[in-house]
């Protein structure tokens, strides 16, 4: 597996060097977003909204980060949330497994809390049917407002190993507030994902009617966040690997 690891990450490496193969993907993503191409799909039921691409990059990140908690700002149909309690379920599974012991899933050990401004009530009435609810916790209100960010703050003291993904309100001003609040709950050797930064790289018309677009969006904020957070470092890895994706310079793992 050492050497298939090391002809994996050599190929990544090459991928930015590959015109042909990025400019194709860049073509992709411009003509598979104006289709809502990331509408299409669920995870075990839930609408996700996401690329399978990020939803691999996501398995890939919570498998080697192994966290006790995911932070989620943007909850939509909950699909989201259901892969992150799904993985968590995964984890507990492998580790019970190896020390021989039995889950109890009515008592998980690992946790994920979403937050979003309006979690609609068949929304929230589905989420909280499915198979992976115990291990989902939602809260209602904007993911920057002081109590908001009390109640997370305090679910959060209860984890050692935290993951953060933010999703939500995609303008500059939004996401830098979030990144400042939440980005300091990730824990060394985990990773804040910031999701829509592709919004950067495509045409205005592209964003519709929506209040964000190039120059006032996840990727400026994350850019504006970085100049004074050298603990946070972009995985420029996660991107090659995937070209597909919502997240370009959004992969930013604690690395102090």
């Amino acid at each position: 597996m050492s050497d298939f690891t090391k002809e994996v990450e050599a190929r990544v490496a090459a991928v930015p060097g590959n015109k042909e193969l990025t400019d194709s993907a860049a073509q992709f993503m411009r003509t598979s977003i104006a289709s809502q191409y990331s509408y299409n799909y669920f995870w075990l039921g839930r609408p996700i909204i996401q690329y399978p691409q990020d939803m691999v990059a996501m398995q890939e990140l919570i498998w080697t980060v192994k966290p006790d908690l995911i932070i989620e700002t943007g909850i939509a149909h909950g699909g989201s949330l259901i892969l992150s309690a799904s993985m968590l379920a995964l984890l507990e599974l492998s580790e019970a497994a190896e020390k021989g012991e039995v889950v109890d899933p009515a008592k998980p050990k690992r946790k994920v809390l979403g937050i979003d401004i309006d979690i609609r009530p068949h929304n929230k009435d589905a989420i909280e049917a499915h198979p992976m609810a115990s291990r989902i916790e939602m809260i209602q209100g904007s993911s920057i407002a002081p109590e908001i960010m009390d109640q997370v703050r305090k679910v959060a003291a209860g984890y050692s190993r935290i993951l953060i993904s933010l999703d939500s309100n995609h303008t500059h001003e939004h996401v830098l507030e979030e990144l400042k609040l939440y980005a300091p709950l990730t824990s060394v050797g985990s990773y804040c994902v910031v999701f829509d930064t592709v919004v950067e790289d495509l045409p205005k018309e592209l964003a519709g009617d929506r209040p964000w677009g190039p120059g006032d969006n996840p990727k400026t904020a994350v850019f504006e966040y970085l100049k004074t957070h050298p603990e946070f470092e972009i995985d420029k890895s996660v991107e090659n690997k995937l070209l597909i994706t919502v997240a370009p310079d959004g992969f930013l793992k604690r690395v102090r």
